[in-house]
């Protein structure tokens, strides 16, 4: 497991806030350290697989307004395939397996109610293995997977 301590966490927050942001700049928000060092510790957490460094697309800048969660049963004997067959749709942009009152869900971006509700009827409903979907739109994100933080309690001291 990657050790990581409270100057690996600030680093991260700042690439965060922004992910162009030079290591220069960081090393002078930061204090105390160099830009050369900033540049390893980032190199570091990407080869650990700690973090990844990408673009974040956002689907309204394409008119794609509208949120919708979709919960699912499905067969037993079928989970997998029925999320392997969800991934392959350019609409979904979240596909998981779950224990409990449902097997798998995803998140569903389109330009309108209407498309959602013919994406759920006429595609997921159809594919072999689903028996019941529950579809909730979600007019409101107010914290999405990449604004996510490293808990404060993970890092460890620097002077350990």
């Amino acid at each position: 497991m990657y050790k990581i301590d409270n100057i690996d966490v600030k680093i991260v927050n700042l690439i965060l806030e922004n992910g162009r942001m030079p290591a220069s700049e960081i090393a002078r928000q930061i204090d105390g350290i160099s830009a050369r060092v900033v540049r390893y510790r980032i190199d570091r957490m990407v080869e650990e697989g700690v973090i990844s460094i990408s673009a974040i697309v956002k689907p309204k800048a394409f008119g794609l307004d509208t949120y919708a969660d979709v919960w699912m049963e499905v067969e037993s004997d079928q989970i997998l395939e029925v999320a392997n067959t969800l991934v392959e749709f350019e609409n979904v942009t979240y596909v998981a397996c779950s224990i409990g009152e449902t097997d798998v869900s995803i998140q569903v971006v389109a330009k309108d109610t209407t498309e959602i509700y013919q994406f759920v009827t006429e595609v997921v409903r159809k594919i072999p293995g689903v028996r019941k979907t529950i579809t909730s739109i979600v007019p409101v994100v107010l914290k999405d997977v990449y604004q996510w933080r490293i808990p404060e309690g993970n890092a460890e001291d620097e002077n350990e």
